[in-house]
Formats: C-alpha cells, sequence, structure tokens
C-alpha cells in the first residue's frame, strides 16, 4: 500500500504511548503518535475524543486542532475528528468505559460547542438516538455533512430507523457498548443488522470485542460493501503487554493483548493495530486479503462521503 491507499482508521483515541484525550497532549506527542501510525502502514485516521464533561472536551478539542496546525505530518494524517459522546446511553453495559457521571442527554447548545471547537474538522459523531429528543442533534450534525454514527445505545428498531430517516448512517463499534447478556433475538445487534442496507457498521477485529466467529457471522449478514473495521485504539496500542493509566482507568494488558479493567471486568478499548487486524481478518475470520484491505483502507473513506 502507498500512502494515498494505507490503512484508514476511523476511530484512533491514541497510539503507542500517547492519549489524544489528555489534557497536557503536546506538540512533540502529536508527531511522535503520527510517526508511529504512519510506519505501521496507517495513512489517516480520525482522532477521537471521548466522553468527558463538554468544557473538558472542548479544551481537548481545540488543543489538539491547535497542535495539528503545527504539524505537516499530523495534518496529512488526521484527517478529521471523531466525537465519541457524550450524549450515550449512561447504563451500565450500554456506556461501556465511558464515565457515567459526564454522560448526558443530547442537546444542541452542547452540540455546537463541541463542534465549533473541533475547528471544522469534525467528520464522525457518536450518539446514542433514545438519547437525542426529536432527533435535533442528529439532524444539526448530518446537515453540517458530518457523519452521524449510532453508538453505545439501546434504541428500540423505531427510534433507529427514525434516526436514520434524520441523518444517522453508521453504527459504532457494532457487538460492543452493550451488556454481555441482552435478551438473544430482541437486541441492539440484531436490530442494526436488519437496518444493514442503511447504515455503515464498524467491528473490533481483535477477537476479544467480538469473537472471530461472530464476527464472521456478522460479516456475511451485512454483507462486506457495508462493513468497516476499526481499532478503537488507546494509547498503549502497539506497546505490548503491562500495567498502563489512561485518564481515569488503571488497565492491564495481557499476553492476548487485550485491554482490561484490573479486575477483568470490562474491556476498556482495544490495543489491535490495523496490520494486526487484517492478519485476523485474514488467518482467523477466512477473509481473502483483497476483502480484508476493503474493510481497513476503502471502506472507511467511502463511509465519510456524503450520500449520493
Amino acid at each position: 500500500m502507498d500512502s494515498e491507499s494505507g490503512f484508514f482508521d476511523l476511530q484512533v483515541n491514541g497510539y503507542a504511548g500517547i492519549d489524544f484525550n489528555q489534557d497536557a497532549l503536546t506538540a512533540d506527542d502529536l508527531h511522535a503518535v503520527c510517526e508511529r501510525l504512519s510506519a505501521d502502514g496507517v495513512a489517516g485516521i480520525l482522532a477521537t475524543i471521548v466522553t468527558e464533561h463538554v468544557d473538558k472536551m472542548v479544551h481537548r478539542l481545540k488543543n489538539l486542532v491547535a497542535l495539528r496546525e503545527q504539524d505537516p505530518l499530523a495534518q496529512k494524517l488526521i484527517t478529521g475528528i471523531h466525537i465519541e459522546g457524550p450524549f450515550l446511553n449512561e447504563t451500565a453495559g450500554y456506556r461501556g468505559a465511558h464515565p457515567e457521571d459526564a454522560i448526558r442527554p443530547a442537546e444542541p447548545d452542547a452540540m455546537e460547542r463541541l463542534l465549533d471547537a473541533a475547528g471544522g474538522l469534525a467528520r464522525l459523531v457518536t450518539l446514542a438516538p433514545e438519547r437525542d429528543a426529536g432527533l435535533k442533534v442528529t439532524r444539526i450534525v448530518a446537515e453540517r455533512g458530518i457523519t452521524v454514527s449510532a453508538g453505545h445505545c439501546n434504541p428500540s428498531l423505531d427510534e433507529l430507523e427514525a434516526a436514520i430517516d434524520a441523518g444517522l448512517t453508521m453504527f459504532t463499534h457494532l457487538g460492543n457498548g452493550c451488556p454481555m447478556q441482552m435478551h438473544r433475538h430482541d437486541n441492539i445487534i440484531q436490530k442494526a443488522l436488519s437496518l444493514c442496507d442503511r447504515l455503515w457498521l464498524c467491528f473490533i477485529a481483535d477477537g476479544a470485542h467480538v469473537a472471530f466467529p461472530a464476527l464472521g457471522n456478522y460479516l456475511r449478514a451485512a454483507g462486506l460493501d457495508r462493513c468497516v473495521v476499526v481499532t478503537d485504539a488507546i494509547a498503549p496500542a502497539s506497546l505490548g503487554p503491562g500495567r498502563y493509566t489512561l485518564g481515569r482507568w488503571d488497565l492491564v494488558i495481557g499476553p492476548d493483548l487485550v485491554a482490561r479493567a484490573p479486575d477483568g471486568s470490562h474491556l476498556i478499548g482495544a490495543v489491535v493495530t490495523m496490520r494486526q487486524s487484517v492478519a485476523n481478518l485474514v488467518e482467523r475470520v477466512g477473509l481473502s486479503r483483497e476483502d480484508a484491505l476493503l474493510l481497513t483502507v476503502t471502506n472507511p473513506r467511502r463511509s465519510l462521503e456524503p450520500a449520493g
């Protein structure tokens, strides 16, 4: 792959020891992340800012935008920003590792503050449709040409369909951001799969967030042309096993290269790389390399294009 066709990752929270969500992110930090991503075959990412109190998210967005403006490599690699939260479902299981005290219902003024802080770089917003009263925020974001994705959510089928009618076009890391135990048929995974002709479905291909047999089933059910693989990478991605501190979380990365809370109770982001994702798709899911690259190179770019 050349620089124009390298991996494109819609969800990178951090990498190589650097967290995009730290308050004290520096120019050196940002450059180091971009150098490492580029060396690992990544040609473009959406830097992901996740749920915190809105004032903190605004600060982090503004800082990231300002640092990117100073660095040609960062401008080339960070093609946009993914705002994940804070308008999510706060229920245990659905909120995942997002802090409950910072989660809030969607509200237009707060969304406008976040979009303004992103300085025109917002390309993707993840929210819970059932927390967006009247789907006002979904419409605001979609009307700006920014992709709206459902995630960390549990809408009814009617609510999800209404959100799609209002401009939602994607589902964030399907199979995650939901409880380990749900109704075996009437659940958010099945609802999203049933609407795969109208949604881009994103998956994490590390075998922990979605077991490989299930991932294969989901890809076959949806069809590869509507699917995207993301890493959801956090700062320890590419560093290997160990104990790390990330924002509010202490976490442990074991020999299986999966990031978990110290008590093992839940996952905290991912540390899989795009190269490893492709290897997993080929060796563990049974895809051809061409199809694996469709999910990691071509479709991520296509998924952000305006609907024609």
